[in-house]
């Protein structure tokens, strides 16, 4: 594993969550006078009616649909949410946290969910595979890293000293080492340096912040950080280099490899 020097000297901050409170508008009621001066019963129980038509036509529905809901799953080391589903029809596989070693402590850098197109990755899984196994082989992994199928890493970053140097630094050691370990011992820096090298040092970066990486059909890995597109590169070893770092020998998490195989035994 890759180190992060500036780690050792920053310093990580609690962050207290905030809680956002919503005021409703009160209707107010106004009694009618009658010829004497007196409030006028029939007329103040019309308006009040009236009234509370336009109280109902203002107010903001509280219904929910079901299909509206997004349903959640919670990566237990870091607290981080993630939905099931994706607007894309990718579904959550997996979940899991980065983490670095240093003078024999693990620091959380990020929490992550990894999404598949399970109908395409069914497809490949039976003609690659054939029946299911009764647990998750390598030839099952291999299958993912090797194919085309789209998929999406979430990153959540939970360290809030971490900086866009350190992502671009960390990030270009594992995935050239994961570049070296596909491409028979050799290196390719240069290629390794396309996915963060144009993502400015001037990004600030917060706990919370997002970097989604994903690998689109056509071999090509594309990454975002908080919405905005730093590269797009086409290359079948870039993309399978990317994948095997979470699904390969030595994974940033071996549990979520291993949930990872799990959900690829339900799709046979």
């Amino acid at each position: 594993m890759s180190t992060l020097p500036e780690i050792e000297t920053a310093v990580t901050k609690d962050q207290t969550p905030v809680d956002e409170k919503v005021n409703g508008n009160g209707v107010e009621h106004k009694a009618v006078s009658g010829m004497n001066g007196a409030p006028t019963m029939e007329k103040g129980q019309e308006e009040m009616k009236i009234a509370g038509k336009e109280a109902e036509s203002e107010a903001p529905e509280k219904e929910v649909k079901k299909e509206d809901v997004v349903a959640l799953e919670v990566e237990p080391k870091t607290g981080v949410s993630f939905p099931v589903k994706l607007d894309d029809g990718k579904q959550l596989t997996s979940v899991g946290l980065r983490k670095k070693y240093m003078l024999g402590m693990g620091i959380k850098i990020y929490g992550f969910g990894m999404y598949t197109d399970n109908d395409t990755l069914k497809d490949i899984l039976k003609l690659k595979i054939g029946k299911a196994p009764a647990k998750p082989t390598k030839e099952m992994y291999q299958a993912v890293i090797e194919s085309d199928v789209a998929m999406m890493m979430r990153l959540v970053i939970v360290f809030s000293s971490l900086t866009m140097n350190m992502v671009k630094k960390n990030f270009d050691e594992g995935l050239g080492a994961a570049i070296r370990k596909l491409n028979g011992g050799k290196k390719n820096d240069e290629l390794a340096n396309k996915v963060m090298g144009q993502a400015s040092d001037d990004i600030k970066l917060t706990s919370g912040s997002v970097i989604e990486i994903s690998r689109l059909p056509g071999h090509v890995l594309e990454t975002k950080v908080m919405g905005g597109v730093i590269s797009k590169v086409e290359s079948e070893l870039l993309c399978r280099a990317y994948v095997y770092m979470y699904l390969g020998d030595d994974p940033f998490d071996k549990d979520a490899k291993e949930k990872f195989g799990m959900s690829l035994l339900s799709l046979f």
